[in-house]
């Protein structure tokens, strides 16, 4: 019995998208999708920037998700995964200019300008909870 390795990719990875999908993110998986919900995107939008690393796993989504238990939220949730839905994260990070490619990372938007960028080396040495509190604290400037 062979299994294509898409398909083992696609069964491997699904349980790092539903860290995020179950906590009410939505995942962006083409540039049109990216699209048609990023630059329009009427007050504030989170976008994670998913990915396989250890980091993403132990950080990343823990910390997006501790910080969604904040009073302040932002008003939509996106999330694209990079090295599985490729060209939809490309699209994606035309919008966090001027920071270059980095996976996992997590951009806050308002009304379809970056205004909050976390970069994969400020995510690798810190804990979920650093992470959530750097969140937080931008949730509370730009999500009030």
């Amino acid at each position: 019995m062979s299994m294509s390795f898409e398909r083992y990719m696609l069964d491997m990875v699904q349980p790092m998208r539903d860290d995020l999908t179950r906590i009410g993110i939505e995942e962006l998986r083409t540039p049109e999708e990216v699209e048609a919900k990023l630059p329009g995107a009427k007050g504030t939008a989170l976008v994670v920037v998913n990915s396989v690393c250890g980091c993403a796993a132990g950080q990343c989504r823990p910390g997006v998700a501790q910080a969604l238990q904040h009073d302040v939220t932002p008003d939509h949730l996106y999330t694209v995964f990079a090295g599985q839905d490729k060209e939809a994260t490309a699209k994606a990070r035309e919008y966090f200019a001027p920071y270059p490619p980095s996976s996992p990372s997590i951009a806050l938007m308002k009304d379809g300008e970056l205004v909050h960028f976390i970069e994969r080396h400020q995510i690798e040495n810190r804990s979920a909870a650093d992470i959530a509190a750097d969140l937080t604290s931008a949730f509370e400037r730009f999500c009030r």
